[in-house]
């Protein structure tokens, strides 16, 4: 491949370029690839570059040839470093260009689309497990530095979900992590009837796929030092769906912080009451909320509640909206009712954003949106704001649950 076919490819679609990987300033400075012509702008980034070979298909390196030579001829053709592009390849074990004497392309490469993106939102399956895409602007991020990013999207700064073990490990400080109820399961008290799988089956598809037990995880551990009493809702575990034994950890939290009059957090992530618990999955509802008013009303404690995507139904109508302060992700999705439901019921179209985080916090349904990046120091500072320190460190106090 000649270091002119690629600059005619790569100026002939920059207009698209610009758009999918937000490359307007270093590509107004190209006039060939790797020569700035005196602007001081930094080369493509080695993860966009890598981005871009793969969308016109350049990608086919076989394992037999050797990596730093690879490294050397495309960098010899490109005039740009992108070692770190390389070492991802190499990492991910995809490497298989075959490289002539003039670096041709091999002929069954597709190469003539104009560099068609518009189908770029399929990931290829063969890879698939490599990359997270983004729900928002269909980016594709590399899973392996995407948890070190708060699932927060590389290209649009989309929120995407984060499982309960990772909000966790975000907000509570390293080895002070105390589970509460870890072994209470779901069983079937209404002996729920379904023509696919059994209710009984499904927990226990949802148990091995997720490693957890149930849709939340209860528990007590230290927040830059200030011990909190926090429960984190899993939307993976059959949507969050709030049955009899989240409503019961959920309950059993508060009312142990009662106790040691710690604060109280819930990250809330449900589509709602569980449906295959009947009437017993409402009534949980009714439970949380008598306990929460006992902690706050009664005792006097601090309750802080976090809406993240999606938070509906029976969660919003009970303790995601009963915190002190009700904190939401930027672009979260919260309403009662779904849109889908609201428009088959009612027979009317349901705007656009209009149960979204940001235009939710206008009409005053809850108090800040606050990025990931920022919560935990935002509720450290709420915590000593309401006389919740951290330990002192000459004087331990223990505690345990019994």
């Amino acid at each position: 491949m000649k270091k002119w076919w690629f600059n005619s490819m790569l100026s002939k679609d920059k207009e698209k370029l610009k758009h999918k990987y937000g490359l307007s300033k270093s590509m107004d400075s190209l006039n060939a690839v790797g020569h700035t012509g005196g602007s001081k702008e930094p080369p493509l980034n080695d993860i966009y570059i890598f981005d871009i070979l793969n969308d016109i298909n350049i990608l086919d390196i076989s394992n037999d040839f050797d990596i730093d030579l690879k490294k050397k001829e495309f960098e010899k053709v490109l005039d740009i470093d992108i070692s770190n592009a390389f070492d991802i390849l190499n990492d991910i074990n995809i490497l298989d260009i075959s490289i002539s004497n003039d670096f041709d392309i091999p002929n069954n490469i597709d190469i003539f689309n104009d560099f068609d993106i518009s189908n770029d939102i399929d990931i290829n399956k063969k890879y698939r497990n490599l990359w997270v895409q983004c729900e928002n602007c269909y980016g594709l991020n590399y899973k392996k530095f995407f948890k070190s990013k708060m699932n927060i999207c590389e290209q649009c700064g989309y929120h995407l979900k984060m499982s309960s073990s990772d909000r966790i490990e975000l907000l509570i400080d390293p080895g002070t992590w105390d589970p509460m109820d870890e072994d209470m399961v779901s069983m079937d008290p209404i002996d729920f009837h379904s023509e696919e799988e059994p209710y009984k089956g499904r927990i226990d598809s949802y148990q091995k796929r997720t490693g957890l037990t149930e849709a939340v995880q209860t528990g007590i551990g230290q927040l830059n030092g200030i011990p909190t009493a926090i429960g984190v809702m899993d939307f993976q575990f059959m949507g969050g769906s709030m049955g009899s034994v989240v409503g019961e950890k959920i309950t059993r939290l508060i009312e142990y912080a009662t106790n040691l009059s710690l604060p109280v957090i819930i990250v809330c992530a449900s589509g709602g009451a569980r449906m295959q618990e009947g009437s017993l999955s409402l009534m949980q509802m009714a439970k949380i909320s008598s306990a929460s008013y006992n902690y706050q009303s009664n005792k006097k404690l601090f309750y802080v509640s976090i809406l993240t995507s999606p938070t509906t139904g029976g969660v919003t109508a009970s303790f995601g909206m009963l915190g002190d302060v009700i904190i939401a992700e930027p672009n979260a999705y919260i309403a009662f009712a779904g849109k889908r439901v609201i428009e088959q019921t009612l027979n009317k179209t349901v705007p656009d954003g209009s149960q979204a985080a940001e235009y939710l916090f206008h009409k005053g349904l809850f108090d800040p949106i606050v990025p990931r990046n920022l919560l935990k120091g935002v509720l450290s500072e709420l915590f000593q704001l309401h006389g919740f320190f951290p330990l002192n460190k000459n004087k331990k106090k223990n505690i345990e649950i019994k």
